[in-house]
């Protein structure tokens, strides 16, 4: 047999989160709350990657995420892929798709806004997904998504 070994462990049913810029790995992990799971998470970063250079894959056995969760995604990783497994096989493929509102995810870089102020939720209108523009809804300033602080 000439097969390449797998790199990281195939997984019986599940999500695998995959072509996440590798320096994002983690955000990713942090975003969706991976940490927090009882069940296998299988990590790997600074796989050589044909679209992106270098990527971090995410293994989450047993565990589907909702779109809303997926949205959440495209602050840190916008152009990943989640493969949705059944019995070892890929079932679906799910692109990442930046929301028109991003809610309660990133920090409001403009010091004097209200929510950096006080105890509320951020909220952003994605103004320009192409370049990645979100513009906060509280104190009207746009910011560059790649350039934000996580909550």
């Amino acid at each position: 047999m000439n097969k390449k070994e797998r790199l990281v462990a195939a997984i019986e049913n599940g999500t695998v989160i995959d072509h996440i810029p590798a320096e994002k790995t983690y955000q990713v992990v942090s975003v969706l709350g991976l940490e927090k799971l009882t069940t296998p998470v299988t990590i790997g970063n600074y796989f050589e990657s044909k679209k992106i250079g270098k990527k971090g894959i995410i293994k989450v056995s047993d565990r589907f995420f909702t779109d809303a969760e997926i949205s959440q995604l495209s602050v840190v990783a916008p152009k990943a892929v989640l493969n949705i497994i059944h019995d070892y096989e890929v079932s679906e493929k799910k692109m990442v798709e930046t929301p028109n509102e991003i809610r309660g995810i990133v920090k409001c870089n403009n010091p004097v806004c209200v929510t950096n102020n006080e105890p509320m939720e951020t909220v952003f209108n994605v103004v320009d997904k192409e370049h990645g523009i979100i513009k906060c809804r509280y104190c009207d300033k746009e910011q560059d998504i790649s350039k934000v602080k996580l909550c």
